[in-house]
């Protein structure tokens, strides 16, 4: 790879690490901002819900039409489009002056941040020789991961800082200098065209898929508010219904010679179906765990945004620590590493549920730090080495069928974990509501572990880095 190949590598790899940056931080920075939110906007119980939950239920809804759509008509053009949109709609977020308003311009950022996702996996693996696609995939976990952590602490300081009197404003249009950095890195660096063999966009395919994506995730959110109906009940099975209907139509049309909207025989790769299944679990419990975090700080312990920014600071660190660790750890241990790093977390977690029932409430900051801490390592121990893993074997061609594919997981696993996890939660802000959640992710969180095991292992090249030596290669 000449320099100059190199330099258009890592420039397109720029661009895509700060759309996932944006794309991941957007989930968890809400959450801290929610109470002022609420103050400033009269936002009602359900308002705040979709504040958050319409993002995320828009996201995965959107992905896998996106990544047809990428193949369709190109990778930079799709990404440019999206990135484009998805400043715009954080500018909205921004200038919003009412509830309703907010939530239409949250479910307009999570359409365009799908749009951006879907492209990412499909641009590294165009970018990078196949013996560097490990380390950009883990550096883009990586990224996303720390995204998520950083949420929560970046919330509470823009809340308690107040750059320019903006409040709450602050954390959507912070997306704005992002955004514009990553458009003009893609439009000057990404070159990434249509497929040499375009495939149909398959409407029928991506109704269905949608619709079925829409309805589940809708009956799991909406139920949050008031309980389980027999309305929640019918969108839910009407979605499963569609979910079989749509895996019996994928398998007719690659019968018949067609370009399924999702390749099922992806699945048939044990590394890529149990690891789909510890994704979405781990981003479910991983969206549950830092949303149950900042409501129990700030709405039952009565923390300050910016407290509870520090409070999560050594969450943060320590998940910064594991990420660092973790590719010299998994090639020297293999898959047992990621198990006790997620049985780590859900011990730590279990561990700060029972300081919370011994002090009935009361956080003493420096006596946490260090749990809080390891449960952060743990999580990125587990999460940075996850998909090089379950990617390995796969070939170019299936990495890049799999660019909506894996977004479209992980946003499942974001929308159905906090759904189902906080449905009692939502609805009763007490300690013991708190103390619940967090005890039911931290059994999940071992429960994984013992599914970890699982995991076929195949060495991959988590230590170098995608783009070295690549004057000389």
């Amino acid at each position: 790879m000449t320099r100059k190949e190199a330099a258009v590598a890592v420039g397109s790899f720029g661009a895509c690490l700060i759309s996932v940056f944006m794309q991941m931080i957007d989930v968890t920075i809400v959450n801290t901002a929610l109470p002022s939110i609420t103050a400033d906007l009269g936002a009602s119980q359900s308002q705040q819900l979709w504040v958050v939950a319409g993002y995320s239920l828009a996201f995965a809804c959107v992905l896998l039409t996106a990544a047809r759509l990428g193949a369709i008509l190109g990778r930079r053009r799709v990404f440019l489009w999206a990135a484009a949109a998805f400043t715009a709609a954080s500018v909205w977020c921004g200038i919003s002056s009412g509830a309703v308003e907010l939530v239409c311009a949250r479910i307009a950022q999570g359409v365009a941040g799908a749009g951006m996702a879907a492209q990412t996996i499909a641009i590294i693996t165009a970018s990078f020789r196949r013996d560097h696609q490990p380390s950009a995939f883990a550096i883009y976990g990586a990224t996303a991961g720390f995204a998520g952590m950083l949420g929560p602490l970046l919330g509470g300081a823009l809340i308690t800082l107040n750059p320019l009197g903006l409040g709450w404003h602050a954390v959507f249009l912070l997306n704005l200098p992002l955004g514009v950095v990553s458009i003009g890195l893609a439009a000057k660096y990404l070159n990434i065209g249509p497929a040499p063999q375009r495939p149909p966009l398959d409407l029928r395919g991506s109704a269905i898929a949608t619709a079925a994506l829409f309805l589940l995730l809708f009956a799991l959110s909406d139920s949050q508010q008031s309980g389980w109906h027999p309305m929640h009940v019918g969108c839910a099975a009407i979605a499963l219904a569609l979910a079989g209907l749509f895996v019996a139509y994928e398998r007719a049309t690659r019968r018949r010679g067609g370009t399924a909207l999702v390749r099922l025989d992806l699945f048939a790769d044990r590394g890529f179906a149990v690891g789909s299944v510890l994704v979405a679990v781990f981003f479910g419990l991983f969206t549950a765990f830092v949303f149950t975090v900042s409501i129990l700080l700030q709405d039952v312990l009565r923390f300050s945004a910016f407290r509870t920014g520090i409070a999560m600071t050594p969450f943060a660190v320590g998940a910064g620590a594991g990420a660092l660790w973790s590719p010299k750890l998994v090639n020297r241990f293999g898959i047992r590493v990621l198990a006790a790093g997620i049985v780590g977390f859900g011990c730590w977690v279990a561990v700060g549920v029972g300081y919370l029932y011994l002090t009935s409430g009361t956080v003493n900051l420096a006596l946490v730090t260090v749990p809080v801490f390891l449960a952060g390592f743990g999580v990125g121990v587990f999460g940075i080495p996850l998909q090089p893993i379950m990617l390995a074997g796969l070939g170019d061609r299936d990495l890049d069928e799999a660019s909506g594919l894996l977004p479209t997981v992980e946003q499942i696993g974001n929308s159905v974990g906090l759904a189902i996890l906080s449905t009692l939660f939502f609805r009763a802000h007490t300690l013991a509501g708190s103390m619940t959640m967090l005890s039911v992710i931290a059994l999940a969180a071992i429960g994984l572990g013992a599914l970890t095991l699982t995991l076929p292992y195949r060495r991959v090249a988590l230590g170098s880095t995608p783009w070295s030596r690549t004057a000389t290669s």
